[in-house]
């Protein structure tokens, strides 16, 4: 039952529409010296880190924050300092994995291909190396040996490496939560709209009073040509119109209507 809510959970985070605020690629550019931090004293970044995310409440500390089966098993609430202290140093790699599911759930956000592709190079790694260190063993080869120790001290910096630009990365994006950036962005005014029992949109972000030097009809006569001395103009129409004898007789015909 817990392992189906937990692969719910996986599937759900393919889901989610935001962005790490920073990629693994660019953490070090992003926070150098917390990355050399992250890089030198791993264990205590991560304690660090974990007691930030619970908003340095630390009655909500949930071992492994509720993703291990041994989560809320553990004694968390009698004593979470020491539980968490024990969890960053013996179970290193869960306490960041956990802080970072932690963030995802909380801020809808997924991780990126290049982000993925890195984690799986640095597991993938892990167990070539393991598996080198088994053949070595059962062969008794000095030069497979050679290379098996070559590969796992690659994989163990590459491990190190990239849980310290993981660690960068949660640091920033909760800097980016706390305000650390600047000021939020403020939410845009809501837009009114008219609505069909208005007779007319409402006036908001509109003058009060017109500014037409001239109020609505048709245009004064002196820009239709006319004089200025009254319309229509004096001696219109002129004598004689229409002539006699209009209309002629018998117009209309007998049995026009209109």
């Amino acid at each position: 039952m817990a392992s189906q809510q937990h692969l719910e959970k996986m599937q759900l985070r393919q889901n989610y529409r935001n962005l790490w605020h920073t990629d693994l690629m660019s953490t070090i550019q992003a926070d150098t010296p917390y990355c050399c931090f992250a890089f030198w004293c791993a264990p205590c970044a991560s304690y660090l880190l974990r007691k930030r995310a619970l908003y340095n409440d630390m009655s909500r500390y949930v071992c492994c924050a509720g993703y291990m089966p041994c989560s809320g098993r553990c004694g968390e609430s009698r004593c979470p300092e020491f539980c968490l202290f024990t969890e960053v140093f013996l179970c290193f790699g869960n306490s960041v994995a956990s802080t970072r599911f932690l963030l995802q759930d909380e801020f809808n956000i997924q991780t990126t291909r290049c982000d993925n592709c890195i984690i799986g190079f640095m597991f993938c790694l892990q167990q070539i190396a393991c598996i080198f260190s088994i053949v070595a063993m059962i062969v008794g080869s000095e030069e497979i040996q050679e290379a098996s120790q070559l590969l796992s001290c690659l994989a163990d910096m590459v491990y190190c490496t990239v849980c310290a630009c993981m660690q960068t990365q949660h640091k920033v994006e909760m800097d980016k939560r706390d305000g650390m950036f600047g000021p939020v962005m403020a939410v845009p005014p809501v837009q009114q709209m008219s609505r069909l029992d208005q007779a007319y949109p409402p006036t908001v972000g509109y003058p009060s009073q017109p500014v037409y030097d001239q109020p609505y009809g048709h245009p004064p006569p002196q820009a239709q040509g006319y004089p200025a001395g009254g319309y229509p103009p004096a001696g219109y129409p002129p004598s004689g119109y229409p002539p006699a004898g209009y209309p002629p007789s018998g117009y209309p015909p007998s049995g026009y209507q209109k």
